[in-house]
């Protein structure tokens, strides 16, 4: 008994354990595997679209899987282009390469069987129950020959899959209930699909090399989170669109003076916590602080509306809400007047074509104007760089992106209760012509140092990512 165990343990951790890689010529490479207590079936599983097909057919309890592993891109760019699908070959390729797993299955299934039933027989010293490991080991050997082989027709698959790929799964369902030709159909468009999914990549610019953008705002006093600014930046510009401090007094200009540093150069328009000393301040450490009547200069004077930063056309549109001096900095609250947005309409409106990126602080003063400027488009891209909600977002359609960072100081000295990470945004752009590639939102917990970071293109038509009116910064802090 305990030599039968032995060699049915054998051959079954072999039988579990056992992978292969197998190319086809006409597709890639896949890798073919059996998982032991499940409903017999073979499945066929995409990872890169996390998309499945599974059919009914194999007799053992097991699931023989086939999982794409790599996709031929001159395969993938025939589909893409031709629609052309090689079903047929694919298929025959699959089955010779089943067969030929299964056959090497069969042979390491047996041996392992055979070998640790021999084990257990020499260690209770009957070397004649050798023979009892070596029928275990045939056993092994026909069943994986005649069960786990699929038979019969593949004609009632059952699709799955996660998020929003299952419409796509039901839809394929609902196809295939209706006609055999409607299944071949609706397979070939799901390969015509992946392989334009495959191919995409290929057809977009590349992005290294490209100058970069960094977008931070809303740090609110945290002078320990400028280090983390800094090396996003890595030496090239930082937009700052608003709440470097709580309140915009002296004191709290004074202390955040240093993260004029990490931008070369940093750029700074004003938020609802920012005030008009903060301004000054800056401006004497070197920034480039923009309002709505242009660039700030020292004295009180104003340079031009539209400035050139890393080869780009930048203005700036300070906070309605932001705080004074003469009035002892009070705070204004954060609301947002129809009168307030017409007037950003209208000093938008005599720029816009000269004017690639716009810095404001609060999305919704921005949004009516974003709105009219996506239903007449301009002759060029226009990027908008807002801060406020302390979430990150991206929102691009019809030329006209904003991206918001989300709150670099995690939510800042004064706002402990909010529990936010450090938001940062790295846009990547392309100066001839004038074009945004991307958006890195970069998220990084305070707490544990954990990082997370994904990438928007931004070149592959409207995309949208978070929701960058979702406001949370309504009051003081």
């Amino acid at each position: 008994m305990l030599v039968v165990l032995a060699a049915a343990g054998g051959g079954l951790a072999a039988l579990w354990g056992w992978d292969q890689d197998e190319t086809l010529p006409s597709a890639g490479v896949v890798r073919l595997s059996v998982e032991p207590f499940h409903s017999g079936s073979l499945d066929v599983y995409v990872p890169v679209v996390d998309w499945g097909v599974r059919f009914p057919g194999v007799r053992m309890p097991a699931r023989l899987q086939i999982e794409v592993r790599t996709i031929d891109r001159t395969t993938a760019a025939q589909v893409a282009e031709e629609r052309r699908v090689p079903l047929q070959t694919v298929r025959h390729q699959a089955a010779d390469a089943i067969a030929k797993y299964l056959r090497n299955l069969i042979g390491i299934v047996a041996l392992a069987s055979l070998a640790t039933g021999a084990v257990a027989a020499f260690a209770l010293r009957r070397p004649l129950l050798v023979g009892v490991a070596a029928g275990v080991a045939v056993a092994w050997a026909a069943a994986i020959a005649l069960l786990l082989p699929p038979r019969g027709p593949l004609d009632r698959p059952e699709f799955y899959a996660r998020g929003s790929d299952i419409p796509v799964a039901l839809r394929a369902l609902e196809a295939t209930s209706q006609s055999a030709s409607r299944l071949s159909n609706e397979v070939d468009s799901q390969l015509v699909g992946l392989a334009r999914l495959v191919r995409a990549p290929a057809g977009r610019p590349s992005l290294r090399g490209l100058p970069r953008l960094t977008i931070a705002s809303d740090l609110h006093n945290d002078i320990v989170a400028v280090p983390t600014i800094d090396q996003a930046a890595d030496g090239g510009p930082v937009l700052f669109p608003g709440d470097l401090t709580d309140t915009g007094t002296a004191l709290e200009a004074n202390i955040m003076r240093p993260v004029v540093s990490v931008g070369h150069p940093f750029v700074f328009t004003a938020g609802n916590h920012d005030s008009d000393t903060l301004e000054r301040r800056l401006v004497s450490a070197g920034a480039i602080v923009l309002d709505q009547r242009g660039r700030l200069l020292p004295h009180g004077r104003h340079g031009p509306v539209v400035v050139r930063v890393g080869g780009l056309r930048i203005a700036g549109y300070s906070s309605p809400n932001m705080r004074s001096s003469a009035h002892h900095y009070r705070d204004n609250g954060a609301a947002v007047t129809p009168a307030e947005q017409a007037a950003f309409l209208g000093w938008l409106l005599p720029i816009v074509n000269r004017v690639d990126v716009v810095m404001v602080h609060e999305p919704d003063l921005a949004a009516p104007a974003i709105k009219s400027l996506r239903d007449d488009p301009p002759n060029h891209p226009i990027l908008f760089v807002v801060g406020h909600t302390h979430r990150q977002a991206v929102d691009s359609a019809g030329g006209i992106t904003e991206v918001n960072g989300g709150t670099a100081g995690a939510g800042g000295a004064g706002n402990l209760t909010e529990h936010q990470n450090i938001g940062l945004a790295v846009v990547t752009y392309d100066r001839k012509p004038w074009q945004p590639l991307a958006a890195d939102l970069v998220d990084v917990n305070p707490g544990t140092g954990g990082a997370d970071a994904r990438r928007v293109r931004l070149d592959t038509g409207a995309v949208h990512v978070g929701d960058p009116g979702a406001l949370t910064d309504q009051g003081p802090p």
